[in-house]
């Protein structure tokens, strides 16, 4: 199958059209009349995962490699060293994104993961109602997501949550616009946010940036099961360890 049919393909799945306008997403490494007979999903891309593909494969990943532009291509820094291995290995490479995150991996985190019911769905935050304890609903977190441990903004006046939104990677900027909400389950919630928070009589969840997106290999493994291809799902590795 040619990449130019496997990319429509995913462009009915999730529009790239969708992409916010910082984003990258899309044909990032190769062109469209290349002939694939692989494909491999991850997170993100490294060298040890460049060094596992099968020369000619299609790489598909959610974070782009390339975010902006690249000036110099040195092969010894990233993430040229890694576009450098792709193009000798005659890789193939899409990222999915912002237009992932809208069509799919929001919900799916939110009721596969989570298995919490939606009632409500923007661009990048699903809403539920919970009833629970803020207690209660971090171990629920830690279950579901194998954490041992979370950080988390508790507001003293709304440890009884009600009502729920999330955004799974990086959500925070989107705190003012949430919709009258208790709790905001999102990752990467940095020192400021965590007091505007406060300010704003809103309990946070950091619930992760790898540790919320990790699924999204076995999401489009889903879609992609009825192409005839072999799809590969690698374990993309969180940068981060916990000592």
């Amino acid at each position: 199958m040619k990449v130019k049919d496997i990319y429509n393909y995913l462009d009915e799945i999730s529009p790239f059209s969708l992409q916010e306008s910082w984003d990258n997403s899309g044909l990032l490494v190769g062109n469209f009349e290349h002939d694939v007979t692989s494909i491999t999903l991850s997170l993100d891309v490294d060298e040890a995962l460049v060094e596992k593909i099968e020369e000619g494969s299609l790489l598909i990943t959610h974070h782009p490699v390339i975010f902006s532009g690249i000036k110099q291509l040195n092969y010894a820094t990233y993430p040229t060293n890694l576009l450098h291995k792709m193009i000798q290995k005659n890789i193939t490479y899409i990222a999915m994104h912002t237009n992932f995150d809208q069509t799919d991996l929001n919900y799916y985190v939110a009721t596969q993961v989570l298995q919490l019911q939606p009632i409500k769905q923007e661009p990048f935050v699903i809403y539920s109602e919970v009833d629970m304890h803020l207690y209660d609903l971090v171990a629920l977190i830690k279950e579901k997501l194998s954490l041992e441990h979370l950080r988390v903004v508790a507001d003293s006046s709304n440890i009884k949550i009600q009502k729920i939104a999330l955004t799974t990677g990086s959500g925070a900027s989107l705190m003012k616009t949430l919709d009258d909400v208790d709790c905001f389950l999102t990752g990467d919630i940095k020192y400021h946010d965590a007091m505007e928070a406060k300010s704003l009589g809103l309990s946070l969840i950091d619930i992760g940036h790898y540790e919320s997106e990790q699924f999204f290999g076995e999401i489009l493994a889903k879609h992609l099961k009825n192409l005839g291809l072999k799809v590969i799902i690698a374990s993309s590795e969180n940068p981060f360890s916990y000592l």
